[in-house]
C-alpha cells in the first residue's frame, strides 16, 4: 500500500511517501528549488520522494492533502466580509490565486501525477495531531497542535490510543498563539514565518518587563490554557501587517525597521512574548493531562518548534516525557496526513515498544553515493583527498581541534528544519569565539544567534540537565552547573548583547546567556559515522559535545546536493569540506573555480 502525503501552498511545502506504514523518504521543496520556505507545489519533492521509494503515479493507492482548501477559504471569505471593506487590500491581492489554484488542488494532483485514484484530505490539524503521535514512541498519549491557523483551527488538544487520534477541543481563528507570537516577530523587524525562532534567540538578552501588559491587554489567558485575543490591536484579518497603531501606541513606538539596531527594549519586548508563549504551552499541558489521564505528550505546529517552551514542558509540565515530530510546522503536514491515511483511514494495526520513534532520525531526504559525489569533484576540477570511512572520525576531529570549521555533507538529508549532522556545519564548542566567527563570517547572520550542541547519546547528561535523549534539537536544557564557569567577576550586571562578552562554561560556544543549550543527542543507531566523529573528538580531546549548526547561509535553504554544498562552502569562510568520503581544503581551490559560485546577494530575513 502506497500513500503519498503532500503540503503545499502556504509555507514549506512538502512530500512524504509511505509505503505498508512505512515512512519511506519526505522533503522540504525548498531543498530542490532553492527558494526559503517555498510554498509551491512541491513537484521536485513528489519527485524525489516516488523516485526513492521506486514508485511512479500508477503505483500510489492514496494521496493525502494536508488540509480541506474549500474549508480554508470559507475562512478566508468569512473574515473579509467581518472586516469589510477595511480588508479590500487583502482580498484582492489573496483571491486571484486562491481562485486560479488553491481551490482546484484534487485536479491539480490529479495532473501532476497523472493520477486518478483517491485523494484524501484530512483537516489541517488532524494531519499535524497525526505526525505528532503516529511516529511517537508511544502507545497511547495526549496531544497538542498549536499553530498560526489551519483551516478554522489554531490549536487542539487530542488524545491517541494505538491506531486512532481524537480531537476533543480546538481554539479557532482569530484567536492564535502562534499568529501572537508571529505579530510580536513582525514587530521586532523579522519576517514572519520565519524569523520566529530570532525571537526566541533574543529573548534571553531581555528580561520580560512587558509579560504583564501582553495578558492584561492583548490575550485573556485562562488557566486551562484557553484564550482569547483582543482583536483591537492586530491588523491580520483584513490588512497586511500583523500589528496596528494601537498596537504600537502600547508598547511604545513603531516596529522596528528591519537590519536596524536591537535594542534593550526590543530584547525586553522578546523575551515578554516568550514568557508568554511558554506560560500558555504549559497551562494548555497541564489542561491536557486533566482532561486525557494520560503519561505522555505528542507535539506538532509551528509553535511546537519553540524548543525553549518545550523545554520547560518536559521539565515543569505534568507528563513523564514528550515527544515533539522534528518537521513540526507544515510540511510535516505532509508526513501526518499520509499517515492519517494508513492508520486512522485505513485502520491498519500500530506497534510501539515505547522507546524508539519511527522517523529515523528524520533522515529521510535525498543521498549522495560517493560515486556521485565523486563525479561532481571530478567534472569541475576540484581538487580533494579520498579518506577511507573508517578514517573520517578522525581526521574531523583533529579539523575541529585546530580551531576549524568543517561544512560536513554526510548520508540522507535531513527533514525539518533542523540539521542533525548529514547536512551540517560543525565547529568546536570549546573555543570563545566559534560562535562570533561561525555566525558573522560564515552564516551572515545576526552575532546574538546561539549554536545547538551535538553531544553522543550516553553522555549528555553529563554535559547538561537531561535524563533522556534530544534526537531532535527540539528540546532545551540547562547546561549543569560543573561544567559552568563563575562569572562574578566578570561583568554578570552586563546588559544586552555585552553579555556575549563573558565565557559561561566549558562548552562556551554552544552556551547561550541564560545558560541553556539547544542539545541534539547523537546515537550510533540513527547516524553511525557522525557519532563515531563525536566520539572520537571525546577520546582525543576531552569534549563530547561539538558545534552543529545547519548547512546554509542567511536567507538560503539547507543545502541538498554536492553542488549545492560546495557553493555554499566557497561563498563562506569554511576551512574544510568533508563531503562524503572526500575531504576539500579550501586553501586547494583554484580562482577558476569561481563559475560554479556565481554572484548573489544575500536576502536580509
Amino acid at each position: 500500500m502506497n500513500i503519498l502525503g503532500i503540503s503545499a501552498f502556504y509555507h514549506d511545502s512538502a512530500a512524504c511517501v509511505v509505503c505498508d506504514g512505512q515512512i519511506i523518504a519526505a522533503a522540504q521543496e525548498e531543498r530542490f528549488t532553492r527558494k526559503k520556505h517555498d510554498s509551491s507545489f512541491p513537484r521536485h519533492a513528489v519527485t524525489y520522494c516516488l523516485d526513492d521509494a521506486g514508485l511512479c503515479g500508477k503505483d500510489i493507492d492514496y494521496v493525502a492533502f494536508y488540509d480541506k482548501p474549500f474549508i480554508k477559504f470559507e475562512r478566508l471569505l468569512s473574515t473579509y466580509l467581518a472586516y469589510a471593506p477595511r480588508g479590500i487590500g487583502s482580498f484582492l491581492k489573496a483571491m486571484p490565486f486562491w481562485i486560479k489554484k488553491k481551490l482546484w488542488i484534487k485536479s491539480l494532483i490529479q495532473e501532476e501525477l497523472d493520477y486518478s485514484g483517491t485523494i484524501i484530505f484530512p483537516e489541517h490539524h488532524q494531519s499535524h495531531a497525526s505526525s505528532a503521535f503516529f511516529p511517537s514512541p508511544f502507545e497511547q498519549a495526549a496531544i497538542l497542535t498549536i499553530d498560526g491557523v489551519g483551516e478554522w483551527t489554531t490549536s487542539s488538544l487530542g488524545v491517541g490510543q494505538d491506531n486512532k487520534i481524537e480531537l476533543l477541543k480546538e481554539i479557532h481563528f482569530p484567536h492564535s498563539v502562534g499568529l501572537l507570537y508571529s505579530a510580536f516577530t513582525y514587530y521586532l523587524g523579522f519576517k514572519v514565518n520565519s524569523g520566529e525562532y530570532k525571537v526566541m534567540g533574543l529573548a534571553p538578552y531581555g528580561e520580560a518587563r512587558y509579560k504583564d501588559l501582553i495578558l492584561s491587554e492583548l490575550i485573556d489567558l485562562k488557566p486551562d490554557g484557553s484564550f482569547r485575543l483582543n482583536m483591537a490591536y492586530f491588523n491580520y484579518c483584513a490588512g497586511l501587517t500583523m500589528t496596528n497603531r494601537r498596537f504600537h501606541d502600547l508598547l511604545g513606538g513603531p516596529p522596528r525597521t528591519p537590519e536596524t539596531k536591537l535594542t534593550q527594549r526590543h530584547m525586553d519586548i522578546a523575551a515578554s512574548i516568550q514568557a508568554v508563549c511558554e506560560e500558555a504551552m504549559l497551562r494548555m499541558a497541564n489542561y491536557a493531562y486533566e482532561v486525557t489521564h494520560q503519561k505522555n505528550l505528542c507535539l506538532a505546529g509551528g509553535v511546537a518548534l519553540n524548543c525553549v517552551g518545550n523545554g520547560r514542558l518536559l521539565r515543569e509540565g505534568p507528563f513523564n516525557d514528550i515527544w515533539v515530530q522534528p518537521a513540526a510546522g507544515d510540511a510535516g503536514g505532509a508526513l501526518g496526513a499520509a499517515l492519517f491515511v494508513w492508520y486512522q483511514y485505513l485502520q491498519n494495526k500500530r506497534k510501539t515498544d515505547g522507546i524508539h520513534d519511527f522517523q529515523y532520525g528524520s533522515y529521510l531526504g535525498p543521498h549522495y553515493p560517493d560515486d556521485s559525489i565523486q563525479t561532481f569533484l571530478d567534472t569541475q576540477g576540484i581538487p580533494y583527498t579520498k579518506l577511507a570511512v573508517e578514517n573520517i572520525p578522525e581526521v574531523t576531529a583533529d579539523l575541529l581541534a585546530q580551531g576549524k570549521v568543517v561544512g560536513w555533507f554526510q548520508g540522507k538529508m535531513e527533514f525539518g528544519p533542523r540539521a542533525l549532522g548529514g547536512r551540517s556545519i560543525l565547529g568546536d564548542a570549546r573555543s570563545e569565539s566559534m560562535q562570533q566567527l561561525i555566525n558573522l563570517k560564515i552564516k551572515f547572520r545576526e552575532s546574538f544567534r546561539p549554536f545547538a550542541p551535538s553531544v553522543i547519546r550516553e553522555k549528555i547528561s553529563e554535559y547538561f540537565e537531561i535524563d533522556r535523549e534530544s534526537s531532535y534539537m527540539l528540546l532545551t536544557a540547562p547546561v549543569k552547573k560543573d561544567i559552568r564557569e563563575d562569572v562574578s567577576d566578570k561583568g554578570i550586571a552586563l546588559k544586552g548583547f555585552d553579555k556575549l562578552k563573558v565565557r559561561r562554561s566549558k562548552i562556551p560556544a554552544v552556551t547561550h546567556v541564560d545558560y541553556s543549550a539547544r542539545i541534539q543527542s547523537v546515537n550510533k543507531e540513527t547516524n553511525r559515522l557522525y557519532y563515531e566523529m563525536i566520539k572520537k573528538f571525546d577520546e582525543k580531546y576531552g569534549c563530547p559535545v561539538i558545534i552543529n549548526t545547519s548547512f546554509n547561509v542567511r536567507g538560503e535553504p539547507i543545502v541538498c546536493t554536492p553542488e549545492d554544498a560546495y557553493r555554499c562552502f566557497m561563498r563562506t569562510n569554511m576551512d574544510y569540506l568533508m563531503i562524503g568520503n572526500f575531504l576539500v581544503n579550501k586553501e586547494d581551490q583554484d580562482e577558476k573555480l569561481k563559475h560554479i559560485v556565481p554572484d548573489i546577494t544575500y536576502e536580509l530575513d
